[in-house]
C-alpha cells in the first residue's frame, strides 16, 4: 500500500508571468513551495505558515485562490503520493529560501520545462500556471 502524504502547496506567479520554483536541500527537484498539512491545520492555513518558514513571505488566506486537489508521485519520498491542495497567489518579490530550501528561483513556463521537476510540478502545476497566466 503506497503511503498518502498531505499536503498544500503555492503555484505563485509573478506580474511577468514567470513562476516560482524552490528545491529543497539534499534533493533534485523543483517544485512549488508549501507543504505537509498537520493535524490540526486546514489547507491555506499550512500553506500560510509554510510560505513564511521556507520564504518569510507573510500571506493570509484571502490572498490565496483555490484551485483544486491533484494526486501525484512524492517526488523525495519513496514508496509515497501526494494529495495536494493547490492555490495560485500572485505576489512580486524577492525569493530568498530559508528552513529546509536550498534554492528558490523565478522562471518562464519555457524555461521552467528545462528543470527536473516534481512529478506534480510537471504533471499537473505547469498546466494550470499557463491558464492562469
Amino acid at each position: 500500500m503506497v503511503k498518502e502524504i498531505r499536503i498544500a502547496a503555492a503555484i505563485i506567479l509573478d506580474s511577468s508571468r514567470r513562476l516560482l520554483l524552490v528545491r529543497k536541500r539534499e534533493t533534485a527537484y523543483f517544485m512549488q513551495a508549501g507543504g505537509k498539512i498537520e493535524t490540526d491545520e486546514n489547507p491555506e492555513d499550512a500553506l500560510c505558515r509554510e510560505l513564511e518558514e521556507e520564504l518569510a513571505l507573510s500571506v493570509v488566506a484571502s490572498d490565496l485562490e483555490a484551485v483544486g486537489t491533484y494526486a501525484s508521485r512524492a517526488a523525495n519520498e519513496d514508496g509515497c503520493d501526494v494529495k495536494a491542495d493547490l492555490f495560485i497567489l500572485r505576489r512580486d518579490f524577492a525569493a530568498s529560501p530559508n528552513a529546509e530550501l536550498a534554492e528558490a528561483v523565478w522562471l518562464t513556463l519555457d524555461e521552467a520545462r528545462d528543470y527536473p521537476l516534481a512529478p506534480l510540478t510537471r504533471d499537473h502545476v505547469l498546466d494550470i500556471a499557463a491558464a492562469y497566466s
